[in-house]
């Protein structure tokens, strides 16, 4: 849970900056997008399986 303390003197414009921010930063912004539709289990295994071949094909190049 996000929760933002508005501070003195601080404009609205300024606070809602500072919320998105954080927001941003929680990952929940990303996690929503992520359940915005239903994924089937296999797709989200496949992307996962996506995802680290990926990172080891890039670890890979790195250490040559």
């Amino acid at each position: 849970m996000v929760k933002l303390n508005v501070r003195e003197r601080e404009s609205i414009q300024e606070a809602v900056r500072r919320f998105r921010k954080l927001v941003e930063r929680s990952g929940i912004k990303k996690e929503m997008r992520r359940k915005e539709y239903y994924e089937k289990p296999s797709e989200t295994r496949r992307r996962a399986r996506l995802r680290a071949e990926r990172r080891t094909r890039r670890n890979v190049l790195l250490v040559r």
